[in-house]
């Protein structure tokens, strides 16, 4: 038995305080939605309690599935790799970019510089990797596989994009765990299914056909900051998609309070079963 923590979404605070100058872009209305609503809504006090009930789960592994940060201020990612850090070394804990984190083109090497530890496949040196997707890492009978939805949008869109490539090589890589006998979990930020223009993965059509013929255990993803389980169409039955809330979600808000899930991979090669129990935030 495998037991995994699924964590999403902990939009980390509080934020550093910005120059007049880093507010000339896109930033500027992240920054006035922080103030007037995200800052009261994402708390660090229940992101604490959260990580506390995960360290007395004693679980096998940690997926972080996107949205440290807020705006992509350099401040933000050097105060990540602290919260990185505390959930786990990158053995233990394995993390894909969400479009929080790659906020703007010039903020995805903040990602590559701080993070990298923590989505380097097997056998891939600190030094080398880059922000190469997607990455696999093997843990007794389970492979995550983590891929990068996370990419540069405009103002007011918090969209997503894989892109021909990366699902071609999440199809090679699925296909040979597969065959090796191993229960394939995909980790991205977007959920492969629509959600609404301004927010989904905009080929999630091309992600869930090609799931269709080739396969996995399961999908955990974040982004929607809602506690969900549905089904898209696998080659041999149902793939359960897995979504959590916010991290930091503070009671009595519009979202979701704060939970994780708790990922449990039992059976043996073909026959797989995982299920899934929400924890939230005590």
């Amino acid at each position: 038995m495998f037991r995994l923590a699924h964590l999403s979404d902990p939009h980390i605070g509080p934020l550093p305080e910005p120059g007049w100058r880093a507010l000339m872009n896109k930033r500027l209305t992240g920054y006035l939605n922080w103030r007037r609503n995200r800052a009261t809504h994402h708390r660090m006090d229940v992101l604490d309690r959260l990580l506390d009930d995960v360290v007395r789960a004693g679980v096998d592994h940690v997926a972080v599935t996107g949205d440290l940060i807020n705006l992509g201020l350099p401040d933000e990612y050097t105060a990540a790799r602290t919260l990185l850090w505390r959930i786990g070394p990158p053995e233990r804990v394995s993390f894909v970019p969400g479009n929080h984190d790659a906020y703007m083109r010039e903020t995805v090497p903040g990602i590559v510089h701080h993070w990298r530890p923590w989505f380097l496949g097997d056998g891939v040196a600190e030094t080398d990797g880059g922000y190469a997707f997607p990455y696999t890492r093997v843990r007794g009978p389970v492979a995550l596989v983590g891929v990068n939805s996370g990419v540069p949008t405009p103002p007011f869109l918090a969209t997503g994009l894989l892109g021909h490539r990366q699902i071609a090589a999440l199809a090679d890589e699925l296909e040979t765990l597969g065959r090796q006998g191993l229960a394939r979990l995909v980790l991205i930020h977007h959920p492969p299914f629509e959600i609404g223009f301004q927010k989904r993965l905009g080929d999630h059509r091309e992600l869930a056909a090609m799931l269709a013929k080739v396969g996995a255990e399961a999908v955990l993803h974040g982004h929607t900051h809602q506690g969900t389980l549905r089904e898209i169409r696998g080659p041999a039955g149902p793939i359960p998609v897995i979504g959590v809330p916010s991290a930091s979600a503070a009671p009595g808000g519009r979202a979701e309070p704060a939970a994780w899930n708790l990922v449990t991979v039992k059976g043996e090669p073909g026959a797989f079963q995982v299920a899934v129990e929400r924890r939230p935030v005590a």
